[in-house]
């Protein structure tokens, strides 16, 4: 997990975005750690010659997009070191000589350096401040005495380095170099870095950057030497490199070994159309017990992250964006976040599902929790909540992982669930995806945390219930299926998301919900459309091409975000709230994403259900309540009796 911390200033920081860690535990050799370096550190950084050319050329109309450059370069520079190793000054003569876990860096001097570093020194003098004249020159300083002390080549850096034992072998080689050392060599402390503030989002960025930066290189860059270790006198310092944690020693062994993990490459089989369709499910004419919406509570991550929250904490692997052109791109100014863990989130929205319904837990026959960002496996979250209620016993106590289908996948099982249990079912769609993003701009910019539960209970005999059609689907081509994905290994383990797959499957999932309202003739006596909040800008294209009115459908996507299984009852909550709703409605909700999942739900939503909206404290780390409760037996003695229809 990464979570996100707040500052000293109540601000919301992600570290990840600029520390700049792997999870080594998730690489087996050297070409997969190659790969993410290219893509995280290579792949937006200009090399020095760029710079020149860049500046050569005018290309730059300001200070900030230089800075970024450099900013960017020197991240480049330091992609292995900063990743695998702790940099130590020591004493020449106190450096270990036959340890195999310390290293020193072989560099190649930057013969060439001089004229980079004057332009970039007299491009900086010349161009116009972006925002900030203090903000930039500080930036700059930092950044500067970096850029032009470097004395080396960063291209053909060597990820694993060799031991002291085998740089003495190396006559030519060159390596870091220092006269004297101060050992309280000033650098700036985490809580520094996290402090960081100035009144431009764009610039606090960067100076996140330079501050991270400065702390790669704690000794007086300006006497550093590149020397071979014939010509390192005892007294002289060099700067050891240490692995920074037991993962990236693993790794380094593993890597020197040759030794990489058997594991079987199969082809992916072509998709292929099941051998007759799946029809909706007609609720009214399908089932004996009818479901009818006794309740819907939703609580909402306690802190606001804006699109400039975002910006603030650009990483350095990201494309400039703006927090306008974040909203132009997904419809989202705002998103959700929580210090909460995810279960604390599940027990409270069920709690007030439950008082505004008017049940006690031992009324309950089953509790199902959609959710596809839980770290809790065992005990699912599910039967947690069962025994945080105090339930002795439930028919059905499951996790339903269906991403943002959630709710339809979760009302169908419910609505199986009343079948066999004759009374009322607790759905539960929880989502924390703040500590789960990383570094990754996509997905920071779309999801956020929230949670929303539904009592769904037998409707009084003779009466049609609330759900009228129910329809799930998943799979489709592996691409689709595999289109979001979390945990991945290839982005350190971090939920990715790739853009064009997802509108794809939301595309194929769209025309077919619709093909089906059509065939069932409902699409005429559908009041509001509350699909799931993926993006804005998508749904509405897609909206578009459908030939779907923008009035029909409702969004709180700008200041939720996509809360993937959580969404559609938080908006059809917020739709009431906006007075959208304002009576019985006939809603269609479609849901689709992660897996390539997809499914809807034809229903009536009154405005009665929805409960007095649970609001968690940024103050408060915990909500408070009281402790477990105590396990309470169901209210009838013929469980066996009615889960057999006895």
């Amino acid at each position: 997990m990464k979570p996100f911390v707040l500052n000293s200033r109540g601000r919301l920081v992600f570290p990840a975005n600029f520390l700049g860690e792997l999870d080594f535990s998730v690489l087996d050799t050297l070409d997969q750690f190659t790969a993410v370096i290219g893509r995280d550190f290579e792949a937006k950084a200009p090399t020095g010659s760029d710079i020149l050319a860049r500046v050569e050329s005018g290309a730059y109309p300001s200070r900030f997009e230089l800075l970024r450059d450099v900013g960017q370069n020197l991240f480049w520079v330091n992609r292995y070191s900063m990743t695998m190793y702790d940099k130590r000054p020591t004493r020449w003569r106190d450096v270990a000589r036959q340890r195999d876990d310390v290293y020193l860096p072989v560099l190649i001097p930057w013969i060439d350096g001089d004229k980079k570093v004057a332009a970039v020194e007299r491009a900086y003098r010349e161009l116009p401040a972006a925002w900030d004249t203090g903000a930039e020159d500080r930036v700059f300083a930092l950044l500067f005495d970096l850029f032009r002390n470097k004395l080396h080549h960063a291209t053909e850096l060597p990820a694993i380095k060799p031991t002291v034992a085998e740089f003495r072998t190396q006559r030519e080689s060159l390596t870091f170099v220092l006269p004297e050392h101060d050992p309280d060599y000033p650098v700036f402390t985490h809580q520094q870095i996290l402090d960081a503030d100035e009144s431009v989002p764009e610039l606090e960025a960067l100076t996140r950057w330079a501050m991270v930066l400065h702390n790669q290189y704690p000794w007086d860059r300006s006497r550093a030497e590149l020397r071979p270790a014939s010509a390192i006198g005892d007294d002289d310092f060099v700067i050891t490199f240490h692995p920074r944690n037991r993962d990236v020693s693993a790794f380094i062994e593993r890597v020197k070994s040759g030794r990489v993990p058997a594991r079987r490459a199969r082809p992916t089989a072509e998709a292929r159309p099941p051998v007759r369709a799946f029809p909706p499910v007609k609720v009214r004419e399908t089932f004996r017990v009818q479901p009818r919406l006794e309740s819907l509570a939703v609580v909402r991550g306690e802190h606001i992250c804006s699109n400039t929250d975002v910006v603030r904490n650009a990483s350095f692997s990201w494309s400039p964006m703006s927090a306008e052109e974040i909203r132009t791109k997904t419809g989202i100014d705002q998103r959700r976040y929580t210090e909460q863990e995810i279960g604390d989130l599940a027990l409270e929205v069920a709690v007030a599902a439950l008082d505004h319904a008017g049940r006690t837990a031992d009324e309950i026959g089953a509790v199902l929790v959609a959710t596809c960002t839980s770290e809790r496996l065992i005990p699912s979250l599910s039967t947690w909540i069962s025994g945080e209620l105090g339930m002795l016993q439930t028919h059905c106590s499951a996790d339903i992982v269906a991403a943002c289908a959630g709710l339809p996948y979760g009302l169908a099982e419910a609505v199986r669930q009343l079948q066999e249990v004759d009374r009322p079912v607790l759905l539960v769609c929880v989502e924390k995806f703040s500590d789960k993003i990383g570094a990754v701009r996509t997905s920071r910019m779309i999801f956020g945390d929230g949670a929303a539960a539904m009592v769904v209970g037998p409707a009084p005999e003779g009466e049609p219930g609330d759900v009228d059609i129910l329809q799930t689907y998943a799979s489709g081509p592996a691409s689709q299926v595999n289109s979001i994905i979390w945990p991945n290994r290839e982005f350190d383990n971090d939920i990715t998301v790739y853009g064009p797959e997802v509108k794809a499957l939301v595309s194929r999932y769209l025309d077919q919900m619709l093909a089906e309202l059509d065939d069932l003739g409902l699409v005429g006596s559908i009041d509001l459309i509350v699909p799931h909040q993926a993006n804005k800008t998508m749904i509405l294209q897609l909206a578009d091409k459908a030939g779907l009115s923008h009035d029909q459908l409702y969004f709180d996507i700008e200041t939720m975000g996509n809360v993937s299984a959580a969404s559609i009852p938080i908006a059809i909550f917020d739709a009431v709230r906006d007075k959208v709703i304002t009576g019985p409605v006939r809603v269609f909700a479609p849901g689709f994403g992660a897996g390539a999942v997809g499914g809807y739900a034809v229903l009536t939503v009154d405005p009665s259900i929805v409960a007095p909206e649970v609001v968690l404290s940024p103050a408060d780390r915990r909500p408070a309540r009281p402790g477990t409760a105590v396990a309470q037996a169901p209210t009838t003695s013929d469980d066996v009796r009615v889960a057999f229809g006895e």
